[in-house]
C-alpha cells in the first residue's frame, strides 16, 4: 500500500464555536501543500531600487480573502445577537434572534473584523483531529474496522 493513495489534500467538517451555543461552522482542513500554494498565489515579487534586486512580498488583504474562502465553507445558528460578542455592530431596531446567513462576503467581514473568529479559525483549521475520521480503534487481539466511506 502506497501512501500516496490515503492522502487528501482537503476534508470538511462542522464544529461549533465555543461560548456561542448553536453556532456552527463548516470548515475545510488545508494540507501544507493546498497554504503553500496559497501563499504564492497572494505574493508579489517587486523590486527593489537600493538593493537593486526582487524581493518577494505577501498581499495581507489578498491572503486574508484567499484563506477565508478555502477554509470557511458556511455556516449555521449565527444569531445576530451572537455578532456583539464578535465585532462592534449597531443591532438598534434588529431582531436580534434573526439568523445571519452565510456568504462569502459576511465570512470575509467576520474574519476581517474579529480577532476572536479568526484566532479560532486558525487554530482549528490546522488542528488535525477536528478532521479525523471516528472510527473504532482495534485493542490487541480485534479485527481492525475500516472507517465507511
Amino acid at each position: 500500500m502506497e501512501l500516496k493513495s490515503l492522502l487528501v489534500d482537503s476534508k470538511t467538517t462542522w464544529v461549533e464555536f465555543p461560548g456561542l451555543d448553536g453556532f456552527e461552522v463548516e470548515l475545510a482542513n488545508l494540507s501544507r501543500k493546498e497554504l503553500v500554494a496559497l501563499r504564492k498565489k497572494c505574493t508579489q515579487q517587486k523590486f527593489n531600487r537600493k538593493t537593486r534586486a526582487f524581493e518577494e512580498t505577501l498581499d495581507d488583504d489578498k491572503f486574508v480573502k484567499e484563506f477565508t474562502n478555502s477554509t470557511v465553507k458556511g455556516w449555521k445558528g449565527l444569531q445576530l445577537c451572537f455578532l456583539e460578542d464578535l465585532v462592534l455592530v449597531d443591532l438598534k431596531g434588529q431582531d436580534t434572534t434573526t439568523l445571519l446567513e452565510y456568504t462569502e462576503e459576511n465570512a470575509l467581514l467576520l474574519v476581517e473584523n474579529s480577532s476572536e473568529f479568526d484566532n479560532w479559525l486558525n487554530e482549528v483549521v490546522f488542528d488535525l483531529e477536528n478532521f479525523r475520521t471516528d472510527f473504532k480503534k482495534p485493542n490487541k487481539g480485534e479485527v481492525k474496522s475500516t472507517p465507511e466511506a
